[in-house]
């Protein structure tokens, strides 16, 4: 396998960071103008409105016959992958560096930075008739989702890209680590079989994983392969086109997602250098050899002895058109087996 760099690739994304975007929410009006200055690098067109008109843009580029489709934000809350994908489109439009090459020459990219402009103008995970569009695949009731597939059967991709965030409850097995990002090569059915399209999608999770563990070891986990009947990814990868999910989850106080979108950014460019530097993606094995998700964490826990642990989760909110994260008490857990991300221990002194 060709595995960047881990000091080359950090020098990249130091250089290439979009510094007008930070944190979890962000809307359609905050990469609206960035759009501009990519023009001469991409080329840029509006692919259809959102259920309350607001645009949905895609960005194409390179000249390979390899196709790759990379979609984020069709989850309105989930913004970590489209900030990682501004930080590529910089990469691409600034900078000729052999890696860069090898993508452009031998792949053809098609990029959709926000699916779902509504969820995110409101920082919620649904569109604006409460679709979740990760669930609406079969049934296509949102225009977002009509809008995706129509993409996916005029481009036809080798391969997909989905990006999503995942909650700060996940860790990674055996460790006491979260899960900073997890993978998963989606199921085709109830079964879960080992399948060509499978297989071929395991292979690429290796490569980035590759590269992950020798930048934040142990800090990557797989995602669970359970079938979902009616979810994109599953179904994409039913109907052939091999579909990575990427989540990118928490990293030690790193809750403006920040540090998660530096590791998304190293796990994108290695993956399209992956793709773009074989034409055989048979070798698997090792995707089974990374930890699974386990949902071991709460944000903080409260720990007194002689008393019963309390655990508090982080709720985000819009008010007063600020994000603000609500600390909310959660109820009915066993918490002797949990961590907390923060643990605060309350001593009995005797005096």
């Amino acid at each position: 396998m060709s595995i960047l760099s881990p000091t080359s690739i950090k020098t990249i994304f130091e250089q290439h960071k979009e510094p007008t975007l930070f944190g979890k929410w962000i809307a359609f009006k905050d990469i609206q103008p960035l759009f501009e200055k990519h023009k001469n690098s991409f080329e840029i067109r509006q692919m259809g409105f959102s259920e309350l008109q607001k645009p949905i843009m895609q960005l194409k580029i390179g000249t390979g016959v390899k196709k790759i489709l990379l979609w984020s934000q069709m989850h309105g809350n989930e913004s970590t992958g489209t900030k990682a994908l501004f930080d590529l489109f910089n990469f691409f439009s600034n900078n000729n560096e052999p890696i860069l090459k090898d993508i452009l020459v031998n792949c053809t990219l098609l990029f959709i930075p926000m699916l779902n402009p509504d969820g995110a103008e409101v920082y919620t995970r649904v569109n604006a008739n409460n679709i979740d569009l990760n669930r609406d695949a079969v049934d296509r009731v949102a225009v977002e989702s009509n809008l995706l597939r129509a993409i996916l059967e005029d481009f036809k991709p080798q391969f997909c890209f989905n990006l999503h965030d995942q909650r700060t409850i996940f860790g990674v097995e055996g460790t006491k680590n979260p899960a900073t990002i997890s993978f998963l090569a989606p199921s085709e059915e109830i079964t879960r079989a080992i399948t060509k399209g499978r297989i071929q999608t395991m292979n690429v999770i290796v490569a980035m994983n590759d590269l992950l563990q020798q930048i934040i070891p142990n800090f990557v986990g797989r995602y669970t392969d359970e079938f979902y009947p009616t979810a994109t990814g599953d179904n994409f990868q039913k109907l052939g086109y091999n579909t990575i999910l990427i989540e990118s989850g928490h990293f030690p106080n790193d809750y403006n997602r920040e540090f998660s979108r530096e590791f998304t950014f190293y796990a994108l460019l290695q993956g399209l250098f992956h793709i773009a530097k074989n034409d055989k993606f048979d070798t698997y094995e090792s995707y089974f050899g990374i930890p699974n998700n386990e949902k071991i964490f709460f944000d903080v826990i409260h720990r007194e002895k002689n008393k019963k642990d309390v655990a508090y989760q982080y709720i985000d909110k819009i008010i007063d058109n600020q994000l603000v994260s609500q600390l909310e008490k959660v109820k009915g857990e066993y918490l002797k087996t949990k961590f907390g991300l923060n643990e605060i221990v309350f001593e009995i002194k005797i005096n």
